[in-house]
């Protein structure tokens, strides 16, 4: 898909030139489109967002069924609209592939299906455990795939009956915003209460901790970096959280090494590696990683040498306060491209990725860059191979990758890692449904181990037990 410049300039002037505000009968007009959901004060939108949720409350599963259709159809309907603003904005990604995420939201994100009642019947009667929700929840969002979590994490708080205020990222805010409309659009065009999604025109750290210390909030979900994962856990409330990942990749001598090779870069440059699952570093056997560098070039990857990788740590990497590397935050998401460009190397856009032979202890292979950048590291065996990848991921349980036809590597692998998701032979995306089984997520909580959440993981068990009675066989 061939997105102009022009076309993604009028995205940018028609939702987020210039910033004049006022309010609506229903939501805030900013620039001259409304947004419904959309309040000044953090408070009233937590009011605002609990007054809703007890009419949410009261409605029955097939009406609450029909809103999330509504807001399945509008996601489909505007995907390219929330596509190209994400970019315009963030400056991060690939509008393609933002386009396929948000239809992967749109198609896979479970809704009312996915809240199961568990019955248990003996001689003493019948038990039954049902999913019952926390009320309203407050969620954090990041600026790397914005409109995706905040579209997907409504759908499942509100098939559960909770509504959700939204505290998102300052770099993505329009792009938030947009999205809690479009909830709020869709809940309207079927007759069904607004304000099941609220956010704030200005979120702060300051607004982030009035949602967190409210009375009325009942559970906190968070998606973003380390800093914010643990602002969360430490609340005081039920907290899911989503943390970083540093994804390894594993390739030994038994695997399709074309097949593995086109799959990896594809990944690793899906949405310019902006999702926390994508390939980050690879761990090669000695004896197929000059063939594996050579397929990756088949698909879209640049081969840099060791002085051209140093210049590039330079480019992309900067000293934190503490003195230690770190992402610059001004090339996460970037274009191959145009990284490229900052050493001095041209290239047409059929190059996606940025590849180098790296050492285990290099900055690469260590940091989590979130961009099309992968270094390749050679290994003598199996057994190194895990070590390195396991001491590469931090322990922080996340994803990993392995192509293999060896049943025992793999089981060996998948033992060692302990990631909450784990992708053999295909590329990172297929972990969350793209073009693999399972359900569409962008909250993966690995830390406080939900996994990839869905509508049960924003709901409580309630149990109801009768007593001798209703056993029936």
């Amino acid at each position: 898909m061939n997105i102009s410049e022009k076309e993604i300039e009028g995205i940018v002037r028609q939702v987020i030139a210039g910033m004049t505000v006022s309010e609506a009968s229903s939501g805030m007009v900013i620039d001259g489109k409304t947004y419904l959901g959309v309040f000044e004060d953090m408070n009233d939108a937590i009011d605002a967002a609990w007054k809703a949720q007890k009419k949410l409350y009261d409605m029955s599963v097939e009406e609450k069924e029909e809103i999330i259709s509504a807001i399945r159809r509008l996601i489909l309907e505007e995907a390219e609209t929330l596509a190209k603003l994400g970019v315009s904005e963030t400056g991060m990604g690939r509008v393609e592939h933002k386009i396929l995420k948000h239809r992967y939201v749109a198609q896979k994100t479970p809704g009312t299906e996915d809240l199961v009642t568990e019955a248990i019947t003996g001689d003493k009667g019948l038990t039954l455990l049902e999913l019952a929700p926390f009320g309203v929840i407050g969620a954090m969002t990041p600026s790397t795939n914005p409109s995706e979590t905040v579209l997907c994490n409504s759908i499942g708080m509100i098939a559960g009956s909770n509504t959700v205020v939204f505290n998102p990222h300052p770099g993505a805010l329009m792009t938030s915003l947009y999205a809690v409309d479009l909830v709020n659009r869709a809940a309207r065009s079927v007759g069904a209460p607004e304000n099941l999604a609220v956010a704030v025109r200005k979120p702060t750290m300051e607004t982030s901790d009035i949602m967190m210390k409210s009375p009325k909030v009942r559970m906190i979900c968070c998606t973003g970096g380390p800093g914010v994962v643990r602002a969360v856990l430490s609340s005081g409330k039920k907290a899911i959280g989503a943390g970083a990942g540093n994804p390894p990749v594993i390739v030994d001598d038994t695997a399709d090494i074309q097949k593995a090779g086109r799959d990896i870069i594809d990944g690793c440059t899906f949405d310019n590696n902006l999702p926390c699952i994508a390939e980050k570093e690879v761990f090669a056997f000695e004896s197929i990683t000059d063939e594996l560098i050579y397929y990756m070039s088949q698909n879209g990857a640049y081969l840099i040498s060791r002085e051209q990788m140093r210049q590039l740590e330079g480019v992309v990497l900067v000293e934190d306060k503490k003195g230690k590397k770190a992402i610059n935050k001004n090339w996460v998401g970037r274009d191959a491209k145009k990284i490229l460009h900052e050493i001095g190397i041209e290239v047409g856009e059929e190059i996606r990725c940025v590849i180098c032979e790296a050492q285990f202890d290099d900055p690469f292979v260590q940091i989590e860059l979130m961009m099309p950048i992968l270094p390749v590291v050679r290994v003598p065996d199996i057994d190194t191979a895990i070590d390195l990848a396991v001491r590469a991921e931090h322990g922080l349980r996340h994803t990993a990758h392995m192509h293999s036809k060896n049943i025992d590597h793999l089981t060996k692998f998948a033992r060692a890692i302990e990631t909450t998701i784990f992708v053999k032979n295909a590329p990172s995306y297929a972990g969350i449904g793209v073009g693999g089984e399972g359900h569409c997520t962008f909250t993966i909580a690995g830390p406080t181990g939900e996994g990839l959440t869905s509508a049960k993981s924003f709901c409580r068990r309630r149990r109801c037990a009768m007593v001798d009675s209703f056993r029936i066989v």
